[in-house]
Parts: C-alpha cells; sequence; structure tokens
C-alpha cells in the first residue's frame, strides 16, 4: 500500500508543481548523459546500430539501477527518508500540468488572434514545421501532441510507477527521453537510433492500448462524443506511422468530431501521415481547450483505475 500512497501523491504534486524549473530534474540529467553518450561511442564503434544498442542498454539500465540503489540505500537509513524521495522522483516522471503549460499558450495566442505567436509556442512542442502553419494545421498540431502525450506523459509511468515504483517508472522516462533525442528515421539517426525507437515502442505497446479506452472513457466524463471516440480508436488506432501513437490521437480525434493526421513537414521534409478520424466538423481553436479537459480527465481516471487494480491483486495476494 506504501506505493499506492506514493504514486497518489507523486500526482497531486504534479499537478500541483507542474515541470519546475527550479528543481533538479531526472530528465534533464538523462538527456545531458545521452548526448555525453553520444559524442563518445559513435566515435569508437562504427556499426551505429551496435552503437545505438550500447548506448540504449547503458542509459535505461544505469537509470533503473542507480534509482534502486538511491532508494535501497535511504530505505536501509530511515524509511521516512524513502518514502520522500521515491515519492519525489515518481513526480518528476508525470506530465499531466507540464503537457497542460507547454500547450496552453498556444491556445490563448490563438484565441488573441495572434498566429505567429501560437506557432512559436508550438515549435517548442512538436518536432514538425510550424513556420508556415494556418490556424486549423496549428491547433491539429497541439491536439495531436496533447493526445500522443497523454499516453508518454502521464499513461505509461503511472502504468510503469504502479508496477515497479520509481525506477521502473524513471527507466521508461529513459527510454522514452532517448526516442526522443535519436529516434528520428534520418541519416544521422536512422541506424543509431533504432533500438531506442524500438525499445520506446514494446515500452508504449500496453500503455496505449490502455490510454485508447481510458480517453474514450474520459470524453463520456468531460461530456465529449464518447461512441465516437471508441469507434474512430477501432477503425483507425492502426493507422498511424507509430504502432502506438495513433491509438490516443484516434480517441481524441472521435471524441472532438474532427480529423487529424495528413502531410507534414519535418526539418523540411514532407511526411505523409494518414488521415485519423472523420471530419464531422472543422477543427477550431476551443478543441485545444477540450483536449486539455480530455488529459486531466484520463489522468485522473488512470491513476484511479491503476491504483484500484493493484490493491486488488495485493488484497488477493495476502489472502
Amino acid at each position: 500500500m506504501e506505493l499506492s500512497w506514493m504514486v497518489g501523491l507523486a500526482f497531486v504534486l504534479d499537478l500541483v508543481l507542474g515541470d519546475n524549473r527550479q528543481l533538479p530534474h531526472p530528465v534533464r540529467w538523462i538527456g545531458s548523459a545521452a548526448t555525453w553518450m553520444e559524442r563518445r561511442v559513435r566515435p569508437r564503434i562504427t556499426h551505429q546500430k551496435r552503437a545505438g544498442c550500447l548506448t540504449t542498454l547503458i542509459l535505461v539500465g544505469g537509470t533503473y539501477g542507480t534509482a534502486w540503489s538511491l532508494l535501497a540505500g535511504l530505505k536501509a537509513i530511515d524509511a521516512s527518508l524513502h518514502f520522500v524521495m521515491e515519492t519525489m522522483l515518481l513526480y518528476t516522471t508525470l506530465s499531466t500540468r507540464g503537457l497542460y503549460d507547454e500547450s496552453r499558450p498556444v491556445l490563448l495566442h490563438l484565441r488573441a488572434g495572434n498566429l505567429d505567436n501560437a506557432r512559436e509556442s508550438l515549435r517548442w512542442i512538436v518536432g514538425r514545421d510550424t513556420r508556415h502553419l494556418d490556424r486549423k494545421e496549428t491547433v491539429r498540431a497541439t491536439v495531436e501532441t496533447v493526445a500522443e502525450n497523454t499516453v508518454d506523459g502521464v499513461i505509461a509511468p503511472l502504468f510503469y510507477a504502479c508496477i515497479g515504483g520509481a525506477p521502473l517508472a524513471l527507466a521508461y522516462k529513459c527510454a522514452n527521453t532517448l526516442d526522443s533525442m535519436f529516434g528520428y528515421r534520418n541519416e544521422r539517426y536512422r541506424e543509431f537510433g533504432w533500438a531506442s525507437a524500438r525499445l520506446d515502442d514494446a515500452a508504449n505497446w500496453l500503455p496505449a492500448r490502455l490510454g485508447g479506452p481510458l480517453l474514450a472513457m474520459s470524453a463520456w466524463v468531460v461530456g465529449l462524443n464518447a461512441r465516437n471516440a471508441w469507434r474512430t480508436m477501432w477503425r483507425d488506432g492502426h493507422k498511424h506511422l507509430s504502432p502506438n501513437a495513433g491509438i490516443p490521437e484516434a480517441a481524441v480525434a472521435g471524441a472532438l468530431n474532427v480529423q487529424l493526421g495528413g502531410a507534414q513537414s519535418y526539418r523540411g521534409q514532407w511526411v505523409e501521415k494518414p488521415a485519423i478520424g472523420t471530419n464531422l466538423k472543422a477543427l477550431e481553436t476551443e478543441d485545444i481547450a477540450r483536449s486539455h479537459r480530455l488529459l486531466f480527465a484520463a489522468s485522473a481516471l488512470t491513476l484511479l483505475s491503476f491504483l484500484a487494480v493493484r490493491t486488488t491483486m495485493m488484497i488477493h495476494s495476502t489472502n
């Protein structure tokens, strides 16, 4: 039961504090370590796929081992110190408030009629080119980002936290961070980033398939089109280039009665992505606000569902 309390408190801390830049953050340390490793491993191992595998193995394994050792040491010294530290580490793996805070400026700029500022705010949270996006495409990109990162930033970390505490949740965040840094299909990272991209796909496989139904149920909670969310998720969830991202995007597209996907530019190269959802209505600025409602509802529903399952399993295991 102690871990359940820690996960719950971490969730509340995330909602209250968000991504506090004043606090040390393991994900930033992981990013720095990944950059350091890349610079040293690439020149020494000419086979780039092997170099990427080694980098991924060392960083993900090292993250888990470091967190586990730290918490085991603190538990041997003082149980209260262990409780506080694991709660804080779990807090750093969650991004409900952070995702809201990062995407909300796009909404506010669009409401004010300032498309240029909206594009600039969007540029910080997406990988695609934003300079020439019109209002509708800016909304589309923001909604897609909120949908996909509801799994990456909330549902998956909660899933691994409930299974293996902070060490496993941090190992997941490490894999996810490496994918965001190295998982590009370009000349530089096609081979080196292969391992991190495949590991992230594997780590997100089950959370994404749990996240889709949770988002569809959340649509009912917040008064959006839950029936269409279910229908679109089953019909279009497999269409995305990613094996996982299409499921939450399809659920959100259905809930909002809009169409996501389509051609997008990444670093000057156009990528044709399948359309997800049915264009029952045109995308509008307030769809970003609606995606935020889905984000918060799905986050809370995920926490309650996972903790309920964990508690039930613990009760059965003690009987």
